[in-house]
Parts: C-alpha cells; sequence; structure tokens
C-alpha cells in the first residue's frame, strides 16, 4: 500500500496541524489508496472489522459488568480498536507480545478468552492467562514497567537467534502516551537501541494521561523522541487500520531482518475514561469528545465495507449474532469465576513455598477450622 500524506487537527498537540505519514483510510471512510485487489482487500477489511466489532462487544460488556458490581475495576479500549487489531494482526505467531493494561482487541486476536480477561479484574488470578501458550504477556498495572520487561525479553530473543539464525521471532511492546513519561521508558528505548534488540515499540497516543493532555507531557511528538534515541520511528493514524497493520507489517520486517528497533506512534483517542474509576468530563471538553466520534475506527470500516460492496446484510447480520454470542459467553465468564481460597496466597507468594509461609498457612487453615 502506498503511504499518503494527510492532515489531522488533532487535540493534545495543541491544536496544531500534523502530519500523518500513513493514512490509507479517510476520517470519512474513504480509501486514499487503489485497492485493486478487490478480493484480497476485502477478504482483508472484513477480518479486521470482525476483530473490531467483536472487540467492542467484548469491552462493552466488561464495562456494563463493573458498573453493575461484578468487577473491581475495567479499563476500556473503546475508539482504540483500530491501532491493536492492525498491529497485531501485522505479527506472526511466534513473536512474543508484552501489553499495557487495555489491550483487549489485541488479546482477543491471540486467543485469549474472555473468561482470562476478567480474572484479574475480578480478583481470581494475580494474571489470568499462560504467557507462553499465547506468546502474550499478563497486563502490567505500574506504569512503563513493561517496556523495561520486553527489551529484556527481546535481548534474550536475540542472543537465541545468534544461535539458531533460523529463528526470526520478535518482540512488541504496547504501551500509552503517559507511559513514555516515564523514566522507565526512556531507558527502555535507549537500552533497545544501543543493543540493537529485536523489538518494536507501538505507542497509542490517545492523547490523555489520565487528566494530563499529551501536549503538557511532552514538548516533542513521541516519534521525533524515539529517533533522538536512535530509533526508526512511524507516525500513524492510529484509528485507520488499513495504515496501522502496514506499519507495523513494515516495521516488523525490518526488525526481523536485523535492523534497529522501531517505534510506531499511533495517534488515536481513549473514548473512555482512564478507567471506571474516573470522570473524564472533569478534565475534558465535548466538543473535543464529538470530534474523535466523527473518527470512530469501526464506522470508517463499516462505510467502505457498505460503500465498495464488500459485505452485505447476511454478513452484518451474522458478525451482530456473533458479537451478542460473545457478550452472552462473558456475563457468564465473568459470573462463574470464583475467587481461590486464601490459604493458596501463602503456596503463591513464591515459586516454592517457604517453611515460615507454610507454617502461616497451616495456623490460618487451623484458625478457620475452629469456627467450623
Amino acid at each position: 500500500m502506498t503511504a499518503l500524506i494527510s492532515r489531522l487537527e488533532a487535540p493534545g498537540f495543541g491544536g496544531a496541524s500534523v502530519d500523518l505519514p500513513m493514512q490509507l483510510l479517510g476520517s470519512d471512510g474513504t480509501l486514499t489508496t487503489d485497492h485493486s485487489d478487490g478480493q484480497s482487500s476485502a477478504a482483508s477489511l472484513r477480518a479486521f472489522y470482525r476483530d473490531m466489532v467483536l472487540a467492542r462487544r467484548f469491552d462493552s460488556e466488561a464495562y456494563n459488568l463493573q458498573r453493575q458490581g461484578e468487577l473491581g475495576l475495567w479499563l476500556s479500549c473503546r475508539g482504540q480498536e483500530a491501532a491493536q487489531v492492525g498491529s497485531i494482526r501485522a505479527l506472526k505467531s511466534s513473536d512474543h507480545v508484552f501489553p499495557s493494561y487495555r489491550e483487549q482487541a489485541a488479546a482477543l486476536c491471540r486467543g485469549v478468552t474472555p473468561s482470562e480477561l476478567l480474572t484479574q479484574w475480578r480478583g481470581t488470578a494475580h494474571g489470568g492467562w499462560d504467557p507462553r501458550a499465547y506468546r502474550f504477556h499478563i497486563y502490567s498495572l505500574v506504569l512503563a514497567t513493561q517496556l523495561l520487561h520486553a527489551t529484556g525479553y527481546a535481548l534474550g530473543v536475540a542472543a537465541d537467534r545468534r544461535k539458531n539464525p533460523e529463528l526470526d521471532e520478535i518482540v512488541m511492546c504496547y504501551f500509552g502516551d503517559g507511559s513514555a513519561s516515564q523514566g522507565d521508558a526512556n531507558e527502555a528505548l535507549n537500552w533497545a537501541a544501543v543493543t540493537n534488540a529485536p523489538i518494536v515499540f507501538f505507542c497509542q497516543n490517545n492523547q490523555w494521561a489520565i487528566s494530563t493532555p499529551a501536549e503538557a507531557q511532552s514538548r516533542t511528538p513521541l516519534h521525533v523522541r524515539a529517533e533522538g534515541f536512535g530509533l526508526n520511528s512511524t507516525l500513524v493514524d492510529g484509528n485507520d487500520v488499513l495504515a496501522v497493520h502496514a506499519a507495523t507489517t513494515a516495521a516488523a520486517d525490518r526488525v526481523r531482518a536485523g535492523g534497529p528497533p522501531e517505534l510506531i506512534e499511533a495517534v488515536t483517542y481513549r473514548m473512555a475514561g482512564h478507567s471506571t474509576s474516573d470522570d473524564p468530563t472533569r478534565y475534558r471538553d465535548a466538543v473535543e469528545v464529538r470530534l474523535w466520534e466523527g473518527r470512530d475506527p469501526l464506522t470508517r470500516v463499516r462505510r467502505v465495507l457498505d460503500e465498495m460492496g464488500w459485505a452485505d446484510d447476511e454478513f452484518h447480520t451474522a458478525l451482530d449474532d456473533e458479537a451478542a454470542a460473545l457478550a452472552a459467553a462473558t456475563r457468564a465468564a465473568c459470573t462463574s469465576l470464583e475467587p481461590a481460597p486464601l490459604e493458596a496466597t501463602f503456596r503463591n507468594t513464591y515459586v516454592n513455598e517457604t517453611s515460615a509461609l507454610r507454617t502461616a498457612r497451616e495456623e490460618y487453615m487451623a484458625w478457620r477450622e475452629s469456627f467450623e
């Protein structure tokens, strides 16, 4: 696909016009590049749209479950589906991914189940899934820690690739604009560049670090800062699933071939609050929200599919039914999650239970049984 220069009035950049070197799907849902390979493009766009619709329905259901008291907290990815689906679908299944804490769309694409995604927020497990099974790490709740974890893991991947040139695994790390202000992020970017670690850093710049706008965090755009560390960087319209996929595919290919680490800054928007404990109306203007609602990533794709004749009523009906089934399965999975017995905490504090913890566990169990 040919990348075209576009302009976007983006809040979070001082209201100034920002060049988006990669935009293949306009805000009005029009394709900005030739898609003469109609069948291939149609199939890809239908698949992306399905991923995005299912991710939004799951995310909305989880949000509602939190409001009903079934989850302790939820961090919505509404509005960021294109950034996540476009990027995760550009990777190989052997690539290892390090998310932050709102990568539900990416996780679902990797096969992580609704039940596994909900356990941490229901308080029934510390993680929720096996990172080795999905090549998708557990969520990191402390800002920017995952960048250092991912860089360290990438150094191990580099060592394995030196021993076995046939291996082509790389690492992807998701983070937000708020995390970019942390020292851990800057250390990770620098160390990855110095060691030529096989890693792609994917920044979802959703304009807000809780209540702090992006323009108040840094006077220099994130992708420009990355170049200062020695990384290749790309700025992309994060609400354009086609552009995100193209940008990530190109970056991953370069890193896989031995090039320097890459950073992709995807300009997107967090439609909900930072979390369900946050009230975004206290710090952002309704006009700004309506502006970004007009750039909804799902609406863009739906318009193209319908206008190009790439999806019919049967496709949309089937997808609606699949989304409804996912919502029902999510509700059932949530209410079926039971907390582990308290004595399990003593066993899980360390890999191997120490004698002191064993004694404490036995004393607790004896105390509990005394009431029975």
